[in-house]
């Protein structure tokens, strides 16, 4: 060997092959390094090779061919595949499908189960892009037929294809412009130099930036300044990974991936806008779930009220005050020893709690309960059907594993079991029974990333639990003590041949045998540690004989889906409203995300901005907030005041916090924070059915309802990093005060014409930044875009029920060449499948002083247009309309009864 010659070179033969092999054991890496650093193994996998492809064949559809590895293995994270396959398909003409994967197919792949896969076939020359191939050594780039552009080129380093890690490099040009690969709280346009994007589910207390957090999405938008183009790349992998984005003198410019496992699989997506690049991406993640109307309600919640009756002091202090509330939840001081599908019969008993739900209900309000997936092991219904139903997560030798989770040792289900959604539609028809049960209106699910509170290897859990302080936030105490443990079951937590998979040649798509599955080679930056830690171990096996190990941040959008068709399994009609923590992509086609246990400071606030836009703008996960004056320690009241306002633009509106003793954050508990409240709903309510017009949009043809400035100005540089203004449809600019103590706050204007919403009067955007002072804290600045007709209620209301029984009033704020334009779709708000809906369209034409309305009016609203008010550089005009939503009409504005205002 080469290496061994130069260093009996340097050393006495028998010195040199003790020093070769402290080398390759990697036991004097430093001293090497400094010795002779060019013959050093690298911790950075340098080993060169690759594969060289043969058999090149284009379809006309796509690329096929064969990689075969180039030269000597390194096996340095395991093993190198010595076969792969390559496969380019152009889907449609905007999309593109490439896969690298082993010629056995015995690498794990996301099951089509969990992710559907688009298909669909185009001709390459009707294809926006074009895949170049390089044989030998094997490279490929993807260029933009349009401009000659290489928007994915990983020529100049080795592809790196092993049983337990896998490397793929893509140069970029210099300052990339790059969004997307969540979930973090960083900024949002991301850093370019030594920058690190983890992926794999932790439960991330406090949200920090520079880890990882709860869920995972590894697509990224890229803007290329030079071409004002936009295109995406997903890569469909749910393995453990680092992506790092770094510029170095030798390598320059580049995205890199680096996984545990897993295969090349590449959707790109050509845009050229970032709205069309956004719309692509539903192609790959599905469209996202449309929801009930009354969901964009405002909602209450606290971890810690302690007993129905406090809930239901919360409920008539809301009324009492004056603030709307659409939904009361509660969290899981609901449960008796906080065992799911339980309650406390001391502090929430049945005939209290569903007397509450029957108050709530007939005021035209909703409930929310808390669901975790950890199943207390104890000797109660849920967990009894679960064992008999053998639905949990097994070890090597058969036992149910057993973490700890609330109420203190737990079971979890394998949600690949097929007999897992019977299960937890048995477990949902019971407790949530509507005659019987409780009656809950939506659905919340928590602690599925799966969290375990107990350090690897857990073993036995009952020590955790016994050294552990008993959690008692909530008032009475009793809630938080659990049962005693159930010894006569026997089940052992202890994995036997820990961590070895001896998974059959033939099983295809489900994983390498004989790999490592609790500590591979190649470590990820994982905050919480090795991949087992806090979580469930990544060695145990799911029914279907697919590995934790591959499968582990699968594991919250899976709970997703099963929750979803519990849901569905109560009311088969009605749209289910889920709200999860852990999501993976695809997770919006089924439920929404809230962002995670924050803190209640002005940083999480700020945060907040940029963490929403990443899943409502790149994600397609609409259905998203925060939590509102934050969850973890004491809000104040001027944080408050202006969270109250910021949160009425979010898209999922929650009003969350710690127990006591913090301090509590209801809406209600400061004047101030109270009259911030009202105007913020008020606010919102009146746009509510722009909101949802909006937010229907995006489950139909993927057109984020929040959008960052740069979406709708991509042209502009300046626009590229903003994060703390963002839009909420097509029209509305949102420009919070960011800064505690202030009350004014600097934003950014593109060049175009804006109105502010509040005062109606018009204000020019140059492309610069202007400040807006004496912002109470009660208020939040909002622009409306030039060419917007917005459809609003007359008024606000205290239920969406209510509401919807409001006229509307139309708002025109004309561009510069005084035309605009708005939607306004209208169902029942509620049903899965619409007999009737209504898509209405606006025009407005300035030269003409003419306003039209047409479109499809198959939903009867029972209400009326009542007035129409047009904006303008000489003050606005108000006009009466009068007219239905049954029919399209024409107004020759000239002709109407109008003021001027």
């Amino acid at each position: 060997m080469i290496i061994l010659e130069v260093l009996e070179c340097l050393f006495p033969s028998n010195m040199a092959m003790l020093v070769w092999r402290m080398m390759r054991g990697m036991l004097v890496l430093g001293a090497c390094k400094m010795m002779l650093l060019e013959f050093c193994p690298s911790q950075q996998h340098e080993c060169l090779g690759g594969y060289t492809a043969s058999n090149v064949q284009y379809t006309g559809t796509g690329i096929t061919a064969d990689l075969k590895l180039a030269g000597r293995a390194c096996d340095f994270y395991g093993f190198d595949l010595k076969d792969l396959r390559l496969t380019v398909d152009y889907e449609t003409e905007s999309r593109v499908h490439l896969k690298i994967y082993d010629v056995d197919e015995q690498v794990y792949q996301i099951p089509e189960s969990v992710l559907p896969r688009p298909g669909g076939s185009v001709s390459a020359r009707d294809s926006a892009l074009a895949v170049l191939i390089v044989e030998n050594p094997f490279s490929f780039a993807v260029v933009r037929k349009s401009n000659h552009e290489a928007i994915f080129n990983t020529s100049g380093s080795d592809l790196i294809f092993e049983s337990q890690y896998l490397r793929l490099r893509t140069s970029l040009p210099p300052n990339p412009v790059l969004y997307g690969l969540g979930e973090h709280t960083d900024p949002m346009m991301l850093l370019t130099t030594d920058y690190t994007r983890t992926f794999w589910s932790r439960d991330a207390g406090m949200v920090p930036p520079g880890t990882n957090l709860y869920g995972n999405h590894p697509v990224y938008f890229e803007h290329r300044v030079k071409s004002n183009a936009t295109h995406a790349v997903a890569f469909i992998n749910s393995n453990g990974m680092d992506i790092n984005i770094n510029n170095t003198k030798e390598s320059g410019q580049y995205l890199e991936y680096n996984t545990v496992g897993g295969i090349v699989d590449l959707y790109f997506l050509s845009g050229p806008g970032p709205v069309e690049v956004a719309r692509q991406f539903t192609g790959v993640s599905g469209k996202p779930a449309m929801m009930p109307y009354w969901g964009f309600g405002f909602h209450q919640c606290r971890f810690g009220y302690g007993n129905i009756g406090n809930v239901a002091e919360v409920v008539r202090s809301y009324a009492k005050a004056k603030i709307p509330l659409e939904t009361m939840w509660t969290d899981i001081d609901y449960m008796d020893g906080f065992k799911v599908f339980t309650l406390n019969p001391e502090s929430f008993p049945l005939d209290k709690t569903r007397e509450l739900v029957d108050y709530l209900h007939a005021h035209d309000q909703h409930y929310v309960m808390m669901v975790d997936p950890a199943v207390a092991y104890q000797d109660y219904p849920a967990f009894n059907e679960g064992k008999e139903e053998g639905i949990f997560m097994k070890t090597a030798s058969g036992s149910i594993y057993r973490g700890v989770v609330w109420p203190g040792v737990t079971a979890y289900p394998d949600w690949f079991h097929d007999k897992a959604q019977a299960y937890w539609n048995g477990q949902f028809s019971s407790f949530f029974n509507e005659s019987t049960g409780v009656d809950i209106d939506a659905l919340w699910i928590d602690m599925n990333e799966p969290s375990n509170f107990c350090d690897y290897p857990c073993n036995p859990p009952e020590e955790f639990v016994t050294a552990t302080e008993p959690l008692e936030p909530i008032i009475p105490a009793s809630i938080a003590n659990a049962q005693k443990l159930i010894s006569e079951f026997g089940v052992d937590s202890r994995h036997s041949e820990r961590g070895i998979s001896k998974r059959g040649k033939s099983d295809k798509m489900k994983g390498l045998p004989g790999r490592d599955l609790i500590n591979p080679k190649y470590s990820i930056s994982n905050l919480g540690g090795s991949l087992s830690n806090h979580t469930v171990p990544t060695d145990l096996i799911h029914a279907n004989g697919l590995a934790e190990y591959d499968t582990h941040n699968l594991y919250g959008t899976m709970m997703s889906a099963t929750s979803r068709g519990a849901m569905l399994s109560r009311r088969p009609t009605k749209r289910p409203l889920i709200i999860t923590r852990s999501t993976f992509m695809g997770a919006g086609a089924k439920v929404g995300h809230w962002l995670g246990d924050n803190v209640s400071d002005w940083g999480n606030y700020r945060r907040s901005i940029r963490h929403m836009l990443q899943f409502a703008s790149f994600f397609q996960v609409p259905m998203v907030g925060a939590d509102v004056c934050g969850f973890v320690g004491d809000t104040t009241e001027t944080l408050c005041a202006r969270w109250a306002t910021l949160g009425a633009f979010y898209t999922f509106y929650r009003n969350h916090n710690n127990p006591w003793p913090a301090v509590g954050q209801e809406f209600y508990q400061w004047p101030m924070v109270a009259e911030a409240a009202r105007n913020a709903i008020n606010t919102r309510y009146r746009l509510l059915d722009y909101i949802y017009t909006a937010f229907h949009k995006q489950t139909v043809d993927g057109t984020p309802v929040l959008l960052p400035v740069m979406f709708l100005y991509p042209s502009d540089p300046e626009t590229f990093p903003i994060h703390l203004q963002y839009f909420y449809g097509l029209s509305l600019l949102i420009s919070p005060v960011t800064d505690e103590g202030s009350t004014e706050v600097t934003i950014y204007l593109p060049s175009d014409q804006f109105y502010d919403f509040h005062t109606l009067k018009p204000i020019s955007g140059n492309g610069s930044y202007i400040t807006l002072t004496n912002i109470s804290y009660t208020e939040i600045p909002v622009h409306i875009r030039g060419g917007s007709i917005l459809p609003l209620r007359v008024g606000g209301a205290n239920t969406t029920t209510a509401l919807r029984k409001l006229d509307f009033e139309l708002l025109v704020a004309p561009d510069v060449h005084g035309q605009a334009r708005g939607e306004l779709y209208l169902d029942d708000g509620e049903s899965l499948v619409q007999e009737a809906t209504s898509e209405i369209e606006f025009w407005y034409n300035g030269k003409t002083k003419a306003l039209e309305m047409n479109g499809t009016f198959g939903y009867d609203a029972g209400v009326r247009i009542g007035n129409l008010t047009i904006l303008g550089g000489k003050g606005s005009v108000i006009c009466v309309l009068d007219k239905t939503l049954k029919g399209g009409f024409t107004v020759d504005i000239k002709e109407a009864k109008c003021a001027s205002v």
